[in-house]
């Protein structure tokens, strides 16, 4: 039995689009170029319009194909486990301390983090089913089931909102998460985490933080610093870290920013 950790481009929308893309380039050939049951006039028309939508959605099935295999979690550039597996290197639980994944998906970096630290234990939460409806809590148990860990367990919730009481977790941990949650302030929301990070417990919170998605970052490292949190930094994961500016950029990863420290 081996893992599934999905794809971050779900596979259904690559096949939405093939299928989309294959009527367009039928009704191309059919009324564009063969004129079939349509004037001359028409057929002009339509050959110039269903031949740019057909090269657009042609555009876009490529890139979502590129993507696809970029994020392959078992392909050949394997960016997602890259990323995933960089990420657990700055969670550090004490011997029978527990952590949190905010966010975890298909269990990828809760499962991580559990492999990196056996003595202690790993909890990931997600609400599943909305951005990423094909993520549940029996793939995370059984991703878990295959990669032979037992020190994790997954449960679901909101990041808006966490059920837990105040300082329950050793360390937190987040990838890719924050900026799905739409409406909300996003720094408010890594206040959120942190509300449940024990004192002295450490974070790495991973994610898009342009500007444009949670405002001046360096502020909030300078809030966080004046509420007593020891060893804030921001680090650019696009420089060279899991990846370059130019593949950022290609990928849609701009601004991928990791967030860690100490409470």
């Amino acid at each position: 039995m081996k893992p599934n950790y999905k794809n971050w481009v779900p596979k259904g929308l690559l096949v939405a689009l093939a299928v989309v893309t294959a009527v367009v380039l039928l009704f191309f050939l059919a009324l564009g170029v063969l004129g079939t049951g349509v004037s001359d006039t028409a057929r002009g028309v339509l050959a110039v319009v269903l031949g740019l939508a057909s090269a657009f959605c042609l555009v876009l099935l490529t890139l979502g194909i590129a993507l696809y295999r970029a994020f392959d979690y078992n392909g050949k550039r394997q960016l997602a486990r890259a990323i995933v597996e960089g990420v657990a290197q700055y969670v550090h639980l004490p011997d029978g301390g527990c952590g949190l994944d905010v966010g975890c998906g298909s269990g990828a970096l809760t499962i991580a983090c559990a492999k990196r630290n056996p003595r202690g234990s790993m909890t990931g939460v997600d609400l599943w089913g909305i951005t990423y409806a094909s993520y549940n809590k029996k793939l995370c148990e059984d991703n878990a089931l295959a990669e032979g860990v037992s020190n994790v367990r997954f449960l679901q919730g909101n990041a808006v909102k966490l059920d837990f009481p105040d300082e329950s977790f050793d360390a937190v941990t987040s990838n890719y998460c924050y900026h799905n949650i739409v409406g909300v302030n996003r720094q408010d929301v890594l206040l959120e985490t942190l509300r449940v990070l024990k004192k002295g417990g450490t974070f790495a919170l991973h994610d898009l933080m342009s500007r444009a998605r949670y405002g001046d970052m360096q502020a909030f490292v300078e809030r966080l610093q004046g509420m007593g949190y020891q060893e804030v930094q921001i680090i650019d994961t696009t420089q060279g870290l899991f990846m370059s500016p130019r593949e950022a950029k290609f990928l849609f990863l701009g601004g991928s920013t990791l967030l860690v420290g100490r409470k």
